[in-house]
C-alpha cells in the first residue's frame, strides 16, 4: 500500500548561481517513478545559496527508516554534499476507517 509522504530538505552551498535548477534535477533523478512532487524555495544570503525543498505525495515506503534507506542507496554525491538538514513524515495507509484503522 502507498503512504502519504512529506519530506523537507535544506540544501546549502557557496553562491555560484542556478542552485534551485540543480536541486530540481537532482530530485527528479532521485524520485523518478515515485509519485512525489516538490516545491523549491531559493534564497541567497552572505555569499551562500539556500534551497529548501518541500516534497510530498504518495510513496511505497511504510516508515521514515525505509525512506532514509532508499535515499542512502540512490542519492548522488552532490545530494550529500549540499544537504544540511531534513525532516520526514511517512503516514502508511491503514485498513478500515480512518479513525481507528480496525473497522
Amino acid at each position: 500500500m502507498n503512504s502519504e509522504t512529506y519530506l523537507d530538505f535544506c540544501f546549502i552551498r557557496e553562491a555560484i548561481g542556478h542552485f534551485a535548477a540543480e536541486i530540481d534535477q537532482m530530485l527528479a533523478e532521485l524520485f523518478k517513478d515515485i509519485r512525489l512532487n516538490w516545491y523549491l524555495d531559493e534564497k541567497t544570503e552572505d555569499g551562500i545559496e539556500i534551497v529548501v525543498a518541500e516534497v510530498k505525495g504518495m510513496s511505497r515506503w511504510q516508515s521514515e527508516q525505509e525512506t532514509i534507506d532508499y535515499i542512502e542507496e540512490h542519492a548522488d554525491e552532490a545530494f550529500w554534499k549540499y544537504l544540511q538538514g531534513y525532516q520526514m513524515n511517512v503516514y502508511p495507509a491503514k485498513r478500515g476507517c480512518g479513525s481507528c484503522g480496525t473497522h
